[in-house]
Order: C-alpha cells, then structure tokens, then sequence
C-alpha cells in the first residue's frame, strides 16, 4: 500500500488532508512524491519559520542529539536553561515553564492565573474570560477557552469557569469582570484560527488596563502569532502593553513540538514545586531547534518581515477576486470573492500551498523566504483569484 492508503487505513480521521504526499524540500519549496515543486505558504500553520530543511537549524538540532537526545526534568540541561535566558531577556519576562504544545501552553497560563488568584483572594475567583471568535487549543479546557459554539458540540461537558466577551468592545470585557469573579484576561492579538482577525490598538490596551485595576492577570495567547510571525517578536509588542503572562509554541522551534508559558513579575513565582510539569517539556534538542531559531529572529529578520507584509498587503489590496486584506505582519487572510477552499485547492494545482482560516484564505510564510518568490507566489495567487472572479 502508498502512503495514501495506509493513512486511511491506520491513522485517525481527525484531518481532512489535501490529496498530497510531501516528501522533500529545502527553504520555501518543497516537492511531493511525483516530484512536482510547490511554494509553500503555509509553514506547517506558521511552524517551519526558517523553511524546510534549514541548514543552521539542522546543525543545531543534530549537534545536540549526538550528546543526548531527551533527560528527565530531574536534572539540569543546558538548551532549556539557555533558551528560557533567552526568552526572557527578549521580553522582559521573569520565568519560562516549558511544554509541547500551544494547548499546553495555554493550560499553564490558565493553571497559574488561577493560582495567583486563589493564593491571594481565596477559592472562587477563578474565571477566565476569552473573546468570542478565538481559538485556544483541543484540550477540553483549552476547548472551553475558545469562543467558538461549534468546537464545543460533541464534548461536552467542558471545563467550568470560562466565558467570551464580544472582541473589540471593552465594555463587555467590565461586564463580565462585574459579572464573574475574574483570575485571568486571555487574548490573542491576531484571532488566526477565527479568520486572521487582528484587534484594535485601543481595545488591547483598555484591557490592560482594566486587568491592572482590578488584579485581574492579562494573558497574551503568542501560539500562532509568536517568534517573529507579525514582525515583532511578540505579537502583543505592537500594542505597547505588558503582559502578565505569554503563551507560545509553533514557530518556536522551528518544527520540534515545544511550548512556552512566560511568566512576568505577578506570576513569575505561582507555580512551585509539583504544582505543574512535564515529561518533555524542555527537551534539549527542542530547545537547541528553538535557540537557533530565536538568535536568528534579530531585528534586521524583523524588520525584512515587516518589509514583506506591506508588499503583500499592497499587492493584494484591491486586486481582482479579492475583496479585502487583513492580518500582522507575514499573518494574512485574504476575503475572496469565490470561496476560500476553491482558491485554495486551485493555488495547489499552480504550485503555490496556502491555508484557510473561516472563510479566507490564510497565509503564513516562512519568515525569512526570499523576496522573489513571494513574488512569484503572490502572482500566482492574483491570478487565481482573479480567474475565480471571471468564472
């Protein structure tokens, strides 16, 4: 049996995969197992955010699996220490508890706002107040973080003491302060997986500071917005906030599963001995993937993303079949005129892999692909959408 057939035969059918077998790739290109070359727009969901296959990240990783490949979080390694030294000096954060995943991520957040609130306020304060529209992890309780009714149907019951204020208005965001005693405020800044969606400046910023008013912890959800992927660092960075807590993962390591809780100055000590852990969390070749990615994610990268982003906003804003632009950085959602998963099942005929997001189409390049095929990939695009319109 092919590869194909061996999937539908033996793994879950958790995932509707297109009819594509990725075999190999360098950089921004890869090729399927015909051979055939794509442009690849998607990085793994903003995961491979120096490409495929890149050469400093495979010195890294296969430098530190020659010395010891995984160790118990009962001792001492030097790729976890350095990349949360890293980490923080980076964002001005205190602490950094390491997992797998942007779930996981997100369920330490939860776990340590709760207990910041329950060591000074006692039992009871405990809700966690999301936006409708966001998505924050599988997990049943990061599940019943995300506001979105239709992750919610065939699990229920989902962990108590979430609720989801309406995006953008800081009015709800009081009522429910008013309404629920409140340990954590959690926000992305880029609502991705609920269409590329970015928040205003203002709205992030009256959240802050209605968190500092009433000691309520703000926690920045950084799993698909972090490491670089909107041209700052962190995501939350643009808004001229300070969070209490940062949770990150995907382009994090490159392509290695690893997951961050940044802890700031109110949370930096909650979560004491047993109150939290995890077998691999940590992995020191995931933390060797991660300090070769985050080194390189300097300035001069940051500001080549920013320089990216705006062509791309300016190229497709305006063009034929495409009716709006939204996004961060290179995090873009582009509303097509014909239906997202025809553009983009058209797209990967033409060589170029893109995603969806609701009802767009998603793109997430790697950080650092060249200019000329962003180009390349771009046009293709334009005149995808803009067959699509004429048809």
């Amino acid at each position: 049996m092919n590869t194909k057939e061996l999937d539908a035969l033996y793994v879950a059918g958790t995932y509707k995969r297109f009819p594509l077998e990725i075999v190999s790739g360098k950089g921004s290109i890869v090729r399927d197992d015909a051979g055939k070359e794509y442009i690849d727009l998607g990085s793994g969901i903003a995961v491979t955010s120096f490409g495929v296959a890149d050469d400093f990240w495979q010195q890294a990783v296969t430098a530190q699996l020659s010395r010891v490949q995984h160790m118990s979080n009962l001792y001492y390694t030097a790729p976890c220490a350095k990349l949360a030294e890293m980490l923080c000096q980076r964002t001005g954060m205190k602490k950094v508890f390491f997992s797998n995943s942007g779930a996981e991520a997100n369920e330490c957040a939860i776990k340590a706002a709760r207990k910041y609130s329950a060591d000074k306020y006692g039992p009871g304060r405990h809700t966690i107040i999301t936006l409708k529209n966001s998505f924050h992890g599988r997990t049943l309780t990061t599940l019943a973080a995300t506001g979105q009714d239709h992750y919610h149907e065939l699990f229920q019951p989902l962990t108590p003491g979430f609720v989801h204020a309406e995006a953008d208005s800081i009015a709800d965001l009081i009522r429910l302060t008013e309404q629920y005693p409140t340990a954590g405020i959690l926000l992305e800044c880029v609502q991705g997986e609920g269409g590329v969606v970015p928040l205003s400046r203002e709205y992030v910023q009256a959240a802050a500071a209605l968190c500092r008013e009433k000691d309520i912890l703000l926690m920045i959800d950084e799993v698909q917005t972090g490491n670089g992927r909107t041209g700052e660092l962190y995501a939350y960075m643009h808004y001229g906030v300070e969070p209490d807590i940062v949770s990150t993962a995907k382009g994090l390591a490159g392509g290695l599963p690893l997951g961050a809780t940044l802890l700031g100055n109110k949370a930096q000590n909650v979560l004491g001995f047993g109150d939290h852990g995890s077998t691999f969390g940590g992995n020191p070749v995931c933390c060797a993937g991660a300090l070769s990615v985050l080194s390189r994610t300097d300035s001069a990268l940051l500001a080549q993303v920013r320089e990216k982003s705006a062509y791309l906003f300016t190229a497709f804003t305006g063009a034929p079949g495409i009716e709006s632009v939204s996004g961060l950085g290179l995090m873009i959602g582009l509303k097509t005129k014909k239906p997202a998963g025809q553009v983009v099942a058209r797209c990967m005929e033409q060589g170029v892999l893109c995603l969806t997001a609701k009802d767009k189409v998603r793109l997430l390049p790697a950080l650092n692909i060249p200019m000329e095929v962003l180009r390349r990939a771009a046009g293709i695009i334009k005149t995808v959408c803009a067959e699509e319109d004429e048809a």
